[in-house]
């Protein structure tokens, strides 16, 4: 997929958070949306993905469930579920009236799973998982949608620090072999820049987009966080 976005503007009711916003991702690119608290990341992919509305412009194309898979921050606890079972929600969108599950959906679930590393577990409690195991079941739920197009809100916010690293390479793997689009907005700034393809950086100067390089050189992340936070990365 390539998605484009157009004169941009996100926010609540009146107030707008960003304006004019103008990128594009495509396909088999790794995206990663950076900017301090407050820049409005979250508002930007809530809007893409049609969680609020948008106040201005326009993104082509629309997205809805069937084109495109969202991972939020969120823990989530589901009681008496199995690992299978969370995974198999990414097929709902497909499923016959009753929401039975065919033999074509049984296999790309088991396909999603052995994606993320999970092979002979399925039917293993989702709530006996850590929090990084958790992190893998939900991108796997998001591969069986079998969309173009994944984004992904703070997905390593509760793990440590080997399980955000294996989060950031399995994604940056599953956009170059399965040459899906997927955009992670994060505060992992030094794995998104060893990690992502591309970055969309929001500040209170608007939106700068380029290679990690490309910012680095031209000084965008001073500009936006305010200090050389390579100083301290170094």
């Amino acid at each position: 997929m390539n998605l484009h976005v157009q004169h941009l503007t996100v926010g609540y009711g009146e107030k707008a958070v960003q304006q004019d916003l103008t990128f594009s991702m495509n396909s088999g690119e790794i995206v990663g949306l950076l900017g301090p608290n407050g820049a409005g990341k979250s508002t930007l992919l809530r809007t893409l993905a049609g969680l609020q509305a948008a106040l201005k412009g326009a993104i082509s194309p629309v997205l809805t469930e069937k084109n495109m898979a969202l991972v939020l921050t969120e823990k989530i606890s589901l009681d008496n579920t199995s690992i299978h079972d969370v995974v198999a929600m990414g097929r709902y969108p497909y499923t016959s009236f009753l929401g039975s599950l065919s033999d074509e959906d049984e296999q790309i679930i088991q396909q999603s799973l052995a994606a993320v590393g999970f092979t002979d577990s399925s039917a293993h409690s989702f709530n006996a998982l850590s929090a990084g195991e958790k992190q893998r079941v939900l991108i796997a739920k998001a591969l069986a949608q079998q969309t173009e197009l994944i984004l992904l809100d703070e997905p390593t916010a509760h793990l440590d620090l080997p399980n955000r690293i294996r989060v950031f390479r399995l994604l940056r793997d599953l956009a170059h072999t399965q040459n899906k689009t997927i955009l992670i907005s994060t505060h992992e700034l030094d794995l998104a820049l060893a990690t992502c393809d591309r970055i969309l950086l929001l500040s209170e100067q608007g939106l700068q987009t380029g290679t990690a390089e490309r910012l680095k050189a031209d000084k965008c992340f001073e500009k936006a966080f305010g200090m050389d936070i390579f100083h301290y990365l170094d």
